[in-house]
């Protein structure tokens, strides 16, 4: 089998801090892998993999304000259409518009839908529903108008994540610095308990960011220390009390959420999208739906077992595991191509 992994080129892949669909697209490479499978990784030139790497995009134009998105993301999905006919697989991790190049192969395409960012990409996903193969990251992210053939949640590399079994005296918020994570309503939890609170992610939103966060950075409570590479990460997670995750729209799956607990830290989020699937309730965290609920939850963190947290990644959102679905994923699609 020879698998041909198709990788944003916002960022790197892996990222050097954000870029989840990269990360998870790399993982994912490195893991076949590491079964024997051979992997063809279309991704950006200076991105680190085992893979035999194709790239036309230099770096990342997330990186490189030089570089025309447009123009890199077409270059770059057009290299592997038009080379579709030597691989067995092509998996997108993309999002939709590598589906308009799917009439260039005859290969089979698997597309992870990370996530649906506007209702108004969903006449591409509807209109290629019974050509490509779509993989859901959780059961509540799937849109009920399309098919899917699995849902695979995502995994985690625990390697880089540090079980701490006890916690220093504040909250993490983790996440983008946007309405949609919440960023606005962690600060508001922090000040009416009166915990620290750090704030670690990419500014997404400038102005949400000037209004809402920055206001409450001169207060010793709050602290902003920018976007966490993978051993500020580690360090961040594992000492905290508790991540907050007061998302305001439906989380399609949440690395953040699983990545804390692989540290041993509890999460306490709004019980939106696959929250459900991922926190277990009162055992590796709480699901609540407000921020008063939060404040109660936050006095019930003592209950929580730190070890406990950490089995549920190892038993649920390891790399092997995920590594294993996709490669049933692939192997039932061939066997249904040659049918």
């Amino acid at each position: 089998m020879h698998v041909a992994i198709l990788s944003p080129i916002a960022w790197r892949t892996p990222p050097r801090s954000y870029g989840p669909w990269e990360y998870v697209a790399s993982l994912l490479t490195e893991g076949l892998i590491e079964k024997g499978i051979e992997v063809t990784l279309f991704a950006t030139n200076n991105s680190i993999t085992k893979a035999n790497l194709i790239s036309v995009c230099p770096r990342g134009y997330e990186e490189d304000s030089e570089l025309l998105p447009k123009v890199w993301e077409c270059l770059h999905i057009s290299e592997i259409f038009e080379r579709g006919d030597d691989f067995d697989i092509i998996h997108n991790h993309f999002d939709f518009l590598p589906l308009t190049y799917m009439k260039m192969t005859s290969t089979p395409v698997i597309t992870t839908i990370h996530g649906i960012s506007s209702p108004k990409i969903l006449p591409v996903y509807k209109k290629y529903n019974n050509q490509s193969y779509y993989v859901s990251i959780s059961n509540a992210a799937r849109i009920p108008d399309l098919n899917y053939i699995a849902t695979v949640y995502h995994g985690i590399d625990l390697d880089q994540f540090t079980f701490k079994s006890k916690s220093k005296d504040y909250l993490i918020f983790f996440g983008r610095i946007h309405h949609d994570k919440g960023a606005k309503e962690a600060i508001k939890i922090a000040l009416k308990v009166g915990m620290k609170l750090i704030l670690a992610g990419i500014i997404q939103d400038k102005n949400y960011f000037k209004r809402n966060i920055e206001p409450f950075l001169d207060n010793d409570l709050i602290k902003y220390v920018g976007v966490a590479g993978p051993k500020k990460r580690d360090e961040l997670l594992g000492g905290a009390y508790a991540l907050l995750n007061p998302i305001n729209v439906p989380e399609a799956f949440g690395l953040s959420v699983v990545e804390a607990m692989a540290c041993g830290t509890p999460v306490i989020s709004f019980n939106k999208g696959s929250m459900s699937e991922v926190i277990v309730n009162g055992k590796t965290g709480f699901l609540v739906n407000s921020i008063e609920e939060t404040i109660k939850a936050l006095k019930k963190i003592d209950n929580i077992d730190r070890a406990e947290c950490r089995r549920w990644v190892e038993k649920k959102f390891t790399v092997e595991r995920m590594v294993n679905d996709y490669i049933k994923v692939y192997e039932s699609i061939l066997a249904k191509d040659k049918n």
